[in-house]
């Protein structure tokens, strides 16, 4: 464990453990780094792990006003603390953050993906474009928990019955305490859509192949049209919250120094 300091003062508290080649294992929406955990366990006997809680949540400070850009120095941040350059994991829309945070000049040097939610006109409906502001509105008004009924309801798509069965668990708690993140989250993900341009790095992007949802599939076979140099596998049958022992071999081989 340790506190990496962004570039506006912010502390970032970290973990690393394992050896081998760098890899940051990005844990954003509202969530610290703990759900991160099984998969860390399965890759550190053979990459050097980093897990941090983006600002706002966990053991990480928060300075306002909030940009996108502090995200990608606080990720830039715990790159430094690496040695200078590391490979990036991000699940669903960390995959995105992932992609930006390249974008603005994070010495990231090769991104894995695992179905990066990129929405091509037609496959679903558009995302409201101020999702962010709403989220922030109930948390203001002291009910973070609707914030999260409409994120997963409005934004995801999850259907209302199976967001009802949450309330009330240790996962829906967890998810209200750091609701605020989703707020932050918004500024990097807007509404979803492909940038215009892709990073020049090597790329992995992964899916659960034909459990994958239609519009997820369709937004993935855009970004593999638009990333410069990348590769696609489908881990079938793995469904979006997929099984850290399902995901891990994959990662490993993609990170490691070829022969």
């Amino acid at each position: 464990m340790g506190t990496v300091i962004s570039a506006d003062g912010t502390p970032i508290d970290f973990d690393r453990t394992g050896s081998g080649p760098a890899v940051v294992v990005l844990s954003a929406g509202p969530n610290d780094r703990s759900p991160n955990q099984p998969l860390v366990d399965a890759l550190k006997p053979f990459l050097t792990v980093y897990t941090y809680d983006h600002r706002g949540r966990g053991r990480s400070g928060d300075t306002p006003p909030h940009t996108a850009e502090r995200e990608f120095e606080d990720l830039a941040a715990v790159i430094a603390e690496a040695g200078g350059s590391a490979g990036v994991f991000g699940s669903s829309g960390n995959g995105n953050i992932a992609i930006e945070a390249a974008l603005h000049g994070v010495p990231i040097s090769r991104i894995a993906m695992w179905e990066p939610p990129y929405i091509v006109a037609g496959a679903r409906s558009a995302v409201p474009p101020d999702w962010g502001k709403t989220v922030q509105r109930a948390i203001d008004a002291g009910k973070p928990d609707e914030g999260i009924y409409y994120w997963l309801t409005e934004v995801i798509e999850v259907p209302a019955e199976f967001v009802t069965q949450m309330r009330g668990t240790p996962f829906w708690d967890s998810m209200t305490a750091a609701a605020q993140g989703l707020v932050y989250d918004a500024e990097v993900l807007r509404g979803f859509t492909l940038p215009s341009t892709a990073p020049d790095v090597p790329a992995l992007v992964l899916d659960g192949g034909s459990t994958a949802l239609p519009w997820l599939r369709t937004g993935i076979e855009a970004l593999l049209e638009l990333l410069p140099d990348a590769r696609h596998e489908s881990l079938e049958g793995q469904p979006h919250d997929v099984a850290p022992d399902a995901i891990a071999p994959t990662l490993i081989k993609f990170f490691e120094p070829g022969p």
